[in-house]
């Protein structure tokens, strides 16, 4: 393998197993409690592994949990009996009416006479050696997700009991109750009883880490395009090619997989951890990548016959219900994967990919070719005239269907017209691209800098349509995934064992309390923050410690807006209130001395103006975390629709007064019930009943979702501003010199490995980057010493 340096570095630390001035506390637990729940050493069991306590919420409970997991074990049963079966069992000369068959009481044939005898089955599937293959394939398998569904069980049962006797939840509740209320409850269990034996007090961002630990992995991969694979084929171009299949082998190599790079669910091994042997060791990743390949390419022939036959049982209902379906879009998995925050949980992407979809779909749709328009529409003609005539004949004599082949001809007939209509755009349409790219930005919060201003280019929209694609494009491409997969695996990723190896040296942390956890996940800006993000002055990252397309600032306002009450770090929080004041100056009018922005068609002023409905509006819409915000906001909301909010699922039900008061009503009983304890009114749904809380909770939510939009769209124009005039950076993905070091300038090296003395949580302790790989042998991790207090952050 070639050998080459990186200018990713390891910080320097010490190990501790508590943070400072716990190593010898003290935890009073109060006898009432339940001791069970008392110092969990490894809370991964429950927090992450499968993240069993988010799972249990986002599954509403363990009885639809059990069901869920009953029916996929029934599934699979049932996918490879039924397959089996029609292959072997049924005589379809009879089926088909080519056989005849002796009745002594009636001529008709009945279904079971198309049914071969058992002894004749079973000499078949014995005698079908690839059908005994399968069969032993599929048994292995389907233990393995049994003992798999049992380990499950049991430990869903455990955290049922811990939601029941802990967090004083019932499994009825659930369902009714957010994730923020579920995790305040879990931060105050800390607080009182120290079910972590760590630190005292667990904060929203340690029990996000714990969740998303590896999820946080791969999207900093992804960010910085070492995952996944891209080719540059003849007529697509360049293509990204990830799938669920391969998805599920980068994981499997990585994280939990024997040989894995991490030995548990919270501890990278010690060897991946120091320099002097990474050659050795990105050989060892490199035979373990070949490996893992070579048994998908050996196991292609069944997985490809699963995955065709489960497409066919899952698809086929609905391409017959609904035929423009396959014409219909999709956020891909690529896409959910660069558009992810880092700390954002599944329910958080989804919520907010769903708002983009409408205008996604919209401005895909600008795109239609005038030349296949002509041509579907007059398929679509003489289709509908076929099918017209055989309609007329049904219904004149309903014998007609009895000729072979005709009902057959009207179900095509029909799918032929329906995919036609989804190539034939709407008349009422009006292109507007830029407009409507400038909505996707608001919720999806991350694009190229070069698709600003270029929207109606065809470049732009074949790269976002990476992002959003056909659903029979998804549908194609999870076919071929286990054609393709070992061909990346065996050809593409082993040539990226070594980055691998830094990668996961170099960006690696631990924290205590929690354990290894992604550098990136941290969102320290002094860290990874980007200069061109407005970081500049606050960022002491190199190019390749600093997360692509703002990752790292724009993560950091969602995680922030998403969690009011977690207390950032000294730095993190003159970030956030900079740039809330700057965003609520621009979107009030306020005049400023210090802007350095000059009045232009282009300045966030006009920006935010567009994005709401006027001066009212902008006036009531404060950037403060207390109740005045929902009082401001629903007034400002009867004002008139914006483009964001017309994008909102709820949008119509905010206009309804009624629906209005009841959520102002509940969230002012809120506000009041929880002002004593100090919790935020967004982290609890209560009410006079379940459904007020819900809709509490979905308004205060909504606000949220509107402001990070405001925030994301107020980043990106003054991003926008500060590279005007400099040297564009194309920030799809990095550059081929950015993945060697051989191009690397002599000052930027220099600043990359010199020592620093700088502490990013304001904790004291030293941070230091190594300029010799082999130095590091002896570094153990970095330890961040996090602070535990935990106060509501007012904006």
């Amino acid at each position: 393998m070639a050998h080459f340096d990186t200018e990713y570095q390891r910080l320097e630390a010490s190990y501790s197993d508590s943070p400072p001035g716990e190593e010898n506390l003290l935890m009073h637990v109060p006898e009432g409690v339940k001791s069970q729940w008392h110092h969990i050493e490894n809370l991964d069991l429950i927090f992450l592994n499968t993240s069993y306590v988010y799972n249990l919420h986002q599954k509403n409970g363990f009885t639809c949990m059990l069901l869920g997991e009953i029916f996929e074990l029934v599934q699979l049963l049932f996918v490879v009996g039924f397959t089996v079966f029609l292959a072997n069992c049924v005589d379809y000369d009879v089926l088909f009416a080519n056989k005849f068959v002796n009745h002594t009481d009636s001529s008709k044939v009945t279904l079971p006479d198309a049914f071969l005898p058992v002894d004749v089955c079973s000499a078949r599937i014995r005698n079908n050696a690839f059908v005994i293959f399968v069969l032993i394939i599929s048994g292995v398998f389907w233990l393995h997700r049994l003992i798999k569904f049992i380990y499950n069980v049991c430990c869903y049962w455990e955290i049922r009991s811990f939601y029941i006797n802990a967090l004083k939840m019932t499994m009825s509740e659930l369902p009714y109750a957010t994730w923020q209320e579920v995790q305040a409850r879990i931060v105050e269990i800390q607080k009182e009883h120290q079910i972590c034996i760590h630190k005292k007090e667990l904060t929203e961002l340690d029990i996000y880490h714990r969740i998303l630990r590896f999820k946080n992995y791969m999207v900093a991969m992804v960010n910085k395009s070492l995952l996944p694979v891209r080719f540059r084929l003849p007529v697509l171009g360049e293509y990204v090619f990830y799938t669920r299949g391969l998805k599920y082998n980068f994981e499997l190599i990585f994280f939990w997989g024997p040989g894995s790079l991490f030995e548990n669910e919270w501890s990278l091994k010690q060897e991946y951890k120091r320099g002097g042997n990474r050659l050795e060791l990105a050989d060892r990743l490199a035979s373990r990548i070949l490996w893992i390949g070579i048994a998908n390419l050996l196991l292609c022939p069944v997985i490809l016959v699963w995955q065709i036959l489960y497409a066919f049982f899952s698809y086929t209902e609905v391409i017959k219900r609904e035929p423009g379906s396959l014409g219909a879009r999709c956020w891909s998995l690529y896409g959910r994967c660069y558009l992810r925050h880092f700390n954002e949980l599944d329910h958080e992407l989804m919520s907010r990919l769903s708002k983009g979809y409408k205008a996604a779909s919209k401005y895909m749709n600008c795109f239609l070719s005038p030349l296949l328009t002509v041509v579907a529409k007059n398929v679509a003609f003489f289709a509908g005239s076929l099918l017209a005539v055989l309609i007329a004949l049904t219904i004149y004599d309903e014998d007609v269907l009895a000729v072979e082949h005709v009902l057959s001809s009207i179900t095509l007939l029909g799918v032929c017209i329906t995919i036609c209509r989804s190539f034939i755009p709407d008349k009422h349409m009006v292109f507007c691209p830029e407009q409507l790219l400038r909505v996707i930005l608001a919720h999806i919060h991350y694009m190229p800098d070069h698709w600003q201003g270029n929207a109606h280019r065809y470049e732009t929209r074949d790269q976002f349509s990476q992002l959003f694609q056909y659903k029979a494009v998804f549908i194609l491409e999870e076919l071929l995934s286990p054609v393709v997969t070992p061909i990346i695996l065996i050809f593409c990723l082993r040539r990226k064992s070594l980055e691998i190896i830094d990668f996961f040296r170099n960006f690696t942390v631990e924290v205590v309390g929690v354990g290894d956890t992604c550098s990136f996940a941290q969102m320290d800006i002094r860290q990874h923050g980007h200069p061109a993000w407005m970081s500049e002055g606050k960022t002491e990252a190199s190019i390749y410690q600093q997360a692509e397309d703002g990752k790292t600032e724009l993560s950091l306002m969602h995680f922030a807006i998403t969690n009011p009450q977690w207390q950032p770090p000294r730095e993190t929080t003159h970030f956030i209130s900079q740039l809330k004041e700057r965003v609520h100056r621009e979107a009030t009018g306020a005049p400023s001395d210090t802007h350095p922005m000059s009045l232009s068609e282009s300045e966030p002023r006009s920006l935010i103006a567009n994005l709401l409905t006027g001066p009212s509006t902008l006036a009531s819409v404060h950037f403060d975390r207390d109740i005045s915000l929902a009082n401001h906001a629903a007034a400002g909301i009867n004002d008139g629709g914006s483009a964001l909010r017309s994008l909102s699922p709820i949008s119509s039900s905010l206009h309804l007064r009624g629906s209005l008061s009841a959520a102002h009503r509940a969230a002012g009983h809120t506000s009041r019930t929880m002002a004593g304890s100090g919790t935020d009114a967004r982290t609890v749904s209560s009410g006079s009943s379940a459904w007020e809380g819900q809709l509490t909770s979905l308004v205060l939510s909504e606000y949220a979702s509107t402001e990070m939009s405001i925030h994301a769209l107020y980043m990106h124009e003054l991003h926008k501003q500060q590279s005007r005039g400099e040297m564009s950076r194309h920030t799809w993905h990095r550059q081929e010199s950015d993945e060697s070091s051989d191009s690397i300038p002599d000052e930027v090296r220099t600043s990359a490995t010199s020592s620093t003395a700088l502490d990013p949580f304001g904790t004291g302790v030293k941070i230091v980057r190594s300029a010799r790989e082999s130095s590091e042998d002896e570094m153990p991790p970095h330890i961040h010493k996090v602070n535990a207090l935990s106060f509501c952050v007012c904006y």
